[in-house]
């Protein structure tokens, strides 16, 4: 039976700090990956991303104001307003546990909580898309039109939270439509090496294996893939390895600046009394563009050896030089700023070396060729100079003597795009990009089988006597079908 071809595919990159939203308008007949880059709060500007961030007043269920419109003064100062961010993390019950453990006071205080946050950002993500796009269609209004919404997910997200997802982003709005289609496609860094090698497939030869590392603002996934059919238009890529991940991300990076300024804040708190609270400033510090600026760009051929970050209200003839304080302004040190870097570049080292280990262990003959970077993180300047120092010559280890250490095109909308990129090729040629995935979970089926003294796995399993040919079973076996 022919499959209707949509006429639109939207790809959402739900990230712990912002978001991204790509597109290929087929109903112009065009293939090309856009993104949106007009949104509420910068209409005078292009923004890649919006902030994952909701404004809430206090004591009500819908929020105020959501990304870019909830970084204005009024919201973000405002006493009677509840500010929601980072908090992408935290659907997966098991990652809220140990938040609240470690902060039980700022920390959501339920799974129930965060699913409300979750639904009311992607309700008016979903809303922007189709104020966007909709004008962009051709010969079919938004509501009848075949669109395709492709959603990437954390490598780190167990199947019951990936579900959950699926079920609260549907609610949003995604998929209500008549003709609309709503999927869950593929993790942020398999999305990203499809992105990388449709953007500069040029670069790969067959066989050689990529080692994906798309590190965002929340969590960082791996993915070992090889690339195959170089030779013909339509390059594919074969994964090696289950793709996994952990909590490393340039959120981090925000949260230890703001302990770090708090720490001084409160030192001259004691001397002389500041115009708000020390976690009050410290946490605006952290937000403020001054300091966003000079973390993106740390490591990059401008850095320079201080920087200030202005403190909100503080009269400019305030000062305290033992905490850097100076005319209104928090200066601090190059060095100051890279130890904060330096720690989740180490967590990155450790989660690359393990990587390799494994993959050593696995196919110890195979050279692992390229590790690309992705993300916000990825991007970094410093990142980038710190690995490709760590694993220059393979880093020591015997796989990866001839890695080259890339950035994929747009890496921060690598994600995104990578999504659109695979649906578009799906209907193009037939075949994804990804032809072989490695499955994450082993599935069988509770089977029973007979009992064998001399099988070593038989021994002290509950048996039973099958009524109908007298033998012995063992019971609550596994037939597998697949083993990951």
């Amino acid at each position: 039976m022919d499959v209707k071809k949509p006429d639109l595919i939207v790809g959402i990159d739900f990230g712990m700090t912002a978001t991204g939203v790509s597109y290929a308008n087929l109903s112009i007949g065009s293939e090309t990956v856009k993104w949106v880059q007009k949104w509420p709060g910068r209409s005078q500007a292009n923004e890649n991303k919006v902030p994952t961030i909701l404004v809430y007043p206090s004591h009500q269920q819908q929020p105020s104001s959501w990304g870019f419109l909830s970084e204005s003064a009024s919201e973000q100062n405002a006493a009677d307003k509840e500010y929601k961010n980072w908090f992408k993390t935290f659907l997966d019950p098991a990652r809220l546990r140990e938040e609240r453990a470690e902060d039980p006071v700022y920390s959501p205080r339920s799974v129930e909580e965060v699913e409300r946050w979750y639904e009311d950002y992607h309700r008016l993500l979903y809303k922007h898309i189709e104020f966007k796009l909709s004008s962009e269609l051709s010969g079919a209004p938004w509501e009848s039109a075949w669109v395709d919404f492709v959603f990437s997910v954390p490598t780190t997200w167990a199947p019951h939270v990936v579900e959950r997802y699926r079920s609260i982003v549907k609610k949003a709005g995604f998929g209500q439509c008549r003709n609309h289609t709503l999927s869950i496609g593929l993790t942020e860094a398999e999305a990203a090496a499809v992105h990388t090698s449709l953007e500069a497939s040029g670069i790969f030869r067959e066989r050689d294996i990529l080692l994906i590392c798309d590190a965002g603002g929340g969590t960082t996934d791996l993915s070992v893939l090889a690339v195959s059919d170089t030779g013909t238009s339509s390059l594919s890529l074969e994964q090696l390895d289950v793709v996994f991940g952990a909590t490393i991300g340039s959120a981090a990076i925000d949260y230890d600046f703001e302990a770090f300024a708090r720490s001084r804040l409160e030192l001259a708190h004691l001397t002389s009394p500041l115009p708000a609270s020390p976690e009050e400033i410290a946490w605006e510090m952290m937000k403020s563009r001054d300091f966003q600026n000079t973390k993106c760009e740390h490591g990059g051929p401008d850095d320079a050896p201080m920087f200030s970050v202005p403190i909100p209200k503080l009269d400019l003839g305030y000062a305290n030089h033992t905490v850097g304080i100076e005319y209104g302004e928090m200066k601090f040190t190059r060095e100051e700023l890279q130890r904060l870097f330096d720690k989740q570049v180490q967590k990155l080292v450790s989660l690359i070396d393990s990587q390799l280990h494994t993959m050593q262990k696995k196919r110890p003959g195979q050279q692992i060729n390229h590790l690309i970077l992705a993300g916000g993180l990825g991007h970094s300047p410093y990142v980038q100079d710190r690995l490709r120092a760590r694993f220059l010559a393979g880093g020591g280890h015997p796989n990866a003597r001839e890695i080259q250490v890339r950035v994929a095109p747009d890496p921060q909308l690598a994600v995104c795009k990578g999504l659109v990129g695979d649906r578009v090729r799906r209907l193009k040629a037939g075949k994804p990009v990804l032809k072989w995935r490695c499955c994450r979970a082993s599935y069988g089926t509770i089977c029973k089988e007979v009992y064998d003294k001399e099988n070593p796995m038989h021994l002290g399993r509950p048996l039973e006597r099958d009524p109908m040919n007298g033998k012995m079973y063992v019971t609550q076996s596994i037939a597998w079908f697949i083993k990951k």
